[in-house]
């Protein structure tokens, strides 16, 4: 019996290593938020005798008299406006792909699975000269509307894996009863697919929070920072850096993603395996 559970055993123990390993840095960002200046470098976990909770009061004080918690404001914001369209185009588009015969519709397929390897930074000068000219520069207009065009083909990808597992049968049935296609769409099709529409969405969401170069690029004005933008802020090189701040602010920002992973695991880790096991 003992042999038995050797492995077994051995097995959890390399997990539970490699579980250490990634919830370090973890541990010691936690840490370090709670400790004076002079031991904020430490390589320990252990915040040391007299933690201090100033770096928060001094992070959320913010940048340039702008608080952070309106750069939380800022970040949620855009991350659920960019969830919204993002799922909005993304279903809209895999439902064509998936249920509707139309002329040329492989080669489309194809080319837009041909953009997952295009490098972002291709189109990066095009797009902001054509932003600019739109007058877009220091808002939010860059960030969302282009998920309003459907422009990640990774989910659309996966939504379409999803619908053309859902029979048929059913779209023929709602055509009986004198559905169109967005009544099918909408009524039939969407219902069904909540864990792929769960896992887009939860996954939009972590890419739009933690998102720094498009805020970089856009965003002028300190009081339309995102959080990934605000927390540089507390990085200066020609200044002193704050780094208890930062730290603090870091733990802060993380909530939100913990809040929304927690809340919909279960749906994540579904759509996740549905789609892998119904391709």
């Amino acid at each position: 019996m003992t042999m038995l559970r050797r492995p077994e055993f051995l097995r959890h123990l390399l997990l539970l290593a490699m579980a250490s390993v990634m919830f370090y840095p973890l541990a010691w960002m936690v840490s370090a938020s709670v400790r004076d200046d002079s031991r904020i470098g430490d390589p320990g976990l252990l915040p040391g005798p007299d933690p201090t909770w100033s770096a928060y009061a001094e992070g959320w004080a913010g940048l340039g008299g702008v608080g952070f918690g309106q750069f939380l404001l800022n970040s949620l914001l855009v991350a659920v406006a960019c969830v919204v369209a993002n799922v909005l185009a993304c279903s809209v588009t895999a439902y064509a792909f998936a249920r509707i015969d139309f002329r040329g519709r492989r080669v489309l397929f194809a080319l837009m699975i041909g953009t997952l390897l295009l490098p972002h930074h291709v189109i990066l000068i095009p797009q902001y000269l054509m932003f600019r000219e739109f007058g877009w520069v220091n808002t939010y207009l860059p960030f969302v509307v282009p998920k309003l065009l459907a422009t990640d083909a990774f989910f659309v990808f996966l939504l379409v894996q999803f619908f053309r597992a859902i029979p048929r049968e059913l779209d023929e049935a709602a055509r009986l009863d004198g559905c169109g296609h967005l009544q099918i769409f909408w009524r039939i099709l969407l219902p069904l697919a909540k864990p792929a529409l769960a896992t887009t969405a939860i996954f939009t969401f972590i890419y739009s929070w933690n998102d720094f170069f498009t805020p970089l690029i856009y965003l002028t004005d300190t009081e339309m920072y995102t959080v990934p933008l605000a927390l540089r802020g507390f990085v200066d090189a020609n200044a002193e850096s704050a780094f208890g701040a930062l730290f603090a602010m870091s733990v802060v920002s993380l909530l939100p993603v913990l809040g929304v992973f927690i809340a919909f695991q279960r749906l994540l880790v579904n759509g996740i395996a549905t789609t892998g096991l119904r391709g």
